[in-house]
C-alpha cells in the first residue's frame, strides 16, 4: 500500500517542532508516525497522519511548505533478525531504499516500517515478488482516513 507522507522543512533551532504538531492537533489531526532528519541549518519533519489531505492544507494555511510524496508500508518480523532478513529481500529484489522509519503502531508479532523509495509502485511489484508482505490496509494497525 502506498501512503501519503506530508514533509516539510523547519529550522534547526529549539522549538520548531511544536509548531507543525499544534496546528495538527489543533485540527483533531493525529500523527501516526514522524521522522526528524537534521543539519546544522534546517530539519526534514515527514509526517504520516490520520487525515494526510486536511493536515497538509492546514499546515499550509498556517505558513509551512508541505510536499506530500508516497511511501511503501511493509510488515517485518519484530523479533532479533527480523529487519536483517526484509533488508536481504528487499537486496534480492534489487531496490534501493532512500529512508526507512518505523510505523508507531504493530499487530501482534508484527510491526511495520515505511519505505521510501524512488518508484512505489515499481517497489511494491518488486517486494511482493520476493515474498515481502506490503501492508494492503492500515486499519487494525491505527486509524488513517482521507
Amino acid at each position: 500500500m502506498k501512503i501519503h507522507q506530508l514533509s516539510l522543512f523547519v529550522e534547526n533551532k529549539p522549538g520548531q517542532l511544536v509548531g507543525p504538531c499544534r496546528v495538527l492537533g489543533d485540527q483533531g489531526i493525529n500523527i501516526l508516525t514522524l521522522n526528524l532528519a537534521d543539519t546544522s541549518e534546517f530539519g526534514i519533519l515527514r509526517l504520516i497522519v490520520d487525515g494526510w489531505e486536511r493536515a497538509r492544507d492546514a499546515l499550509r494555511a498556517a505558513g509551512y511548505v508541505v510536499n506530500v510524496s508516497e511511501v511503501v508500508a511493509v510488515e517485518v518480523d519484530h523479533r532479533p533478525g527480523g529487519l536483517a532478513s526484509l533488508l536481504e529481500r528487499v537486496d534480492q529484489a534489487q531496490l534501493a531504499i532512500e529512508y526507512v522509519y518505523a510505523f508507531t503502531h504493530g499487530r501482534g508479532d508484527k510491526a511495520v516500517i515505511c519505505l521510501r523509495f524512488d518508484d512505489a509502485d515499481a517497489a511494491i511489484a518488486a517486494l511482493q515478488k520476493v515474498g515481502v508482505p506490503v501492508v494492503a490496509s492500515l486499519d487494525g494497525y491505527g486509524s488513517l482516513g482521507g
